[in-house]
């Protein structure tokens, strides 16, 4: 290539290269997640909205880079997941629109490209926070501005690009003091130094740079086939194993002192607790996937060794039930008739998805903590549901942008309720009313989001200090409106301090259990004496939610 000048089908590689980069070290970036819950998913998002801009660069087969650069730019938009996706998709829609038009770029059209990139990008944050992926990607948008006064070799100036994104990196810690307790980088901004690497890697023709985190791909080991064998051939009732559990243990030195680590033997414990197992382990981390019983059990051998990340656990039995269904014959899909509102909603969990249809949403998309819908889902959600003004409700911080975003893809009104959680979603559905005007709708549901508390009980995948809390891996948390307020080693006594600090005798008058699937009917009952015994005239309501990650929500009203 001219080292003076980038084309269509160099930057197509750059792209494909970098996603590939991206996704490799997708759970290394998930486990820079600042709080220490099982749920860490920036890496995983950036993945995903990645994949889904290579793809469509992939399908564009075209030398023209502001061709090429198109192709990105909708493929990102459509695949855009989480906060960190949504930021991703703008700095490269802002970057084609650029360059569009143009066949080749020089060092000065790269410079350009990459400042407009940033200055969409801040444009679609209605809050911008420095210290995150914004900053690193304005640093080095920076740097390259200035690096066309000195040099016209893309390949130099793609690497004072990357370095001072590396720097800008380093130093987010100091600009958001929350990293700087816990330790780590901001992680969207490793995603994008992640995805430069891989464009310079492509430019210079080398090999795709390592980190002491690279992992073993265990996805490459259990093959689908396994799981569909497994449930094909036996009835529900027949499943002894119920949870498909998948985790890995980041190998800590203080541990392996105390607790040597031997592959052979670790995995002969295990197989006491389960079946398809499969073991695969490195250097640096250790990969676990089976059908546990007690996945709780499975993982807390695993700590012994280091610190759980980037776990997973499915209910097979619900999934059996589900394949069964699947293969009746399913009565042809109705289109809904067109309406004047209707209302979409995310919702983590069977129990939670039906709660929201019997308080009138019209379309529930399934997802939420560790699998947050992309942009492109929600518009498809907004067409199916088939009316003239649409609201939206995320139910988490982090699906807010991406619903947001779609609202500019779609013909129809769409107005977004800013819910962040699932309790916000419930209260905001009491005040839905389907003959109202949108705006009306929007500000009433809006305004009702200050009237519930939101609780969350969990546990935490590494030892970490935050928020002034010293939280070891394993303890239980209580996590107030985004707040770990309570920590403990006991689960019953993290959720009674937890509801101490959330229910006012005076104002609250009810109390919504949400129990997941690692809760069970005896700490409900537990929970439900508790209140009862410490609270006066506070009502009390239990929901099968059956959501991962978190054991129980609370919603305090």
């Amino acid at each position: 290539m001219s080292n003076r000048t980038l084309n269509g089908e160099q930057f197509a590689q750059m792209i494909l290269l970098g996603a590939h980069h991206l996704s490799n070290q997708a759970n290394m970036i998930d486990s820079l997640n600042v709080f220490p819950v099982p749920d860490g998913d920036t890496g995983t998002n950036m993945n995903l909205t990645m994949t889904s801009g290579a793809k469509e660069v992939e399908k564009a087969d075209t030398a023209h880079l502001g061709e090429v650069a198109n192709s990105l730019a909708k493929g990102l938009l459509m695949g855009a997941r989480g906060n960190s996706g949504v930021i991703l998709s703008q700095l490269f829609r802002g970057f084609s629109k650029s360059v569009q038009g143009k066949k080749t770029l020089e060092v000065y059209d790269l410079a350009e490209a990459l400042q407009a990139g940033v200055d969409t990008a801040y444009k679609a944050v209605m809050k911008p926070v420095e210290g995150t992926i914004l900053t690193v990607a304005k640093d080095a948008a920076k740097a390259g501005t200035e690096a066309v006064k000195s040099s016209d070799s893309v390949i130099e100036w793609f690497e004072t690009v990357l370095e001072e994104a590396k720097k800008s990196l380093d130093h987010t810690p100091e600009l958001l003091p929350v990293l700087k307790e816990v330790g780590v980088v901001d992680s969207g901004g490793q995603g994008l130094v992640t995805v430069y690497e891989g464009f310079i890697a492509s430019l210079k023709g080398e090999e795709l740079p390592e980190h002491s985190s690279s992992q073993p791909s265990l996805d490459e080991m259990v093959n689908a086939e396994h799981h569909k064998m497994h449930q094909d051939f036996m009835e529900t009732e027949d499943i002894e194993f119920g949870y498909c559990t998948e985790f890995m243990v980041k190998f800590e030195e203080d541990k392996l002192a105390k607790n040597p680590f031997d592959e052979q033997q670790y995995r002969e414990e295990l197989s006491e607790h389960g079946d398809s197992l499969l073991v695969v382990s490195d250097d640096d981390v250790v990969k676990v996937h089976i059908h546990a019983e007690y996945p709780g059990e499975v993982m807390t051998i695993g700590q012994r060794y280091g610190s759980l990340i980037n776990m997973k656990i499915e209910n097979m039995r619900e999934q059996h039930t589900a394949i069964l269904d699947k293969e009746q014959p399913a009565p042809q899909k109705k289109e809904k008739k067109r309406s004047q509102m209707a209302v979409v909603t995310v919702a983590m969990g069977t129990g939670i998805k039906t709660m929201f249809e019997s308080l009138n949403a019209d379309i529930v998309i399934e997802g939420g903590q560790t699998m947050n819908p992309s942009t492109q889902d929600i518009v498809e959600a907004i067409k199916e549901a088939n009316a003239d003004n649409v609201l939206v409700l995320p139910n988490n911080k982090n699906i807010i942008m991406a619903a947001e975003q779609a609202d500019e893809l779609v013909e129809c009104n769409v107005k977004v309720v800013p819910t962040k959680t699932v309790p916000q979603g419930m209260t905001a559905m009491l005040s839905y009313d389907p003959e109202a005007e949108l705006n009306a709708n929007h500000e009433a549901m809006s305004e009702a989001l200050q009237f519930v508390k939101t609780g969350q009980v969990t546990y935490a995948v590494r030892d970490t200090q935050i928020e002034g809390k010293t939280i070891q891996e394993g303890n239980f948390m209580g996590i107030l409106d985004g707040s770990i307020e309570s920590v403990d080693t006991d689960k019953m006594k993290t959720i009674f301090d937890l509801l101490k600090q959330m229910i006012d005798d005076e104002e609250d008058e009810i109390v919504t259990i949400l129990q997941g699937e690692e809760g069970t009917s005896e700490e409900v009952e537990q929970i439900e004496s508790f209140i009862e015994e410490n609270f006066d005239e506070i009502e009390v309501e239990v929901i099968e939610g059956k959501q991962p990650i978190y054991s129980y929500i609370f919603s305090v009203e």
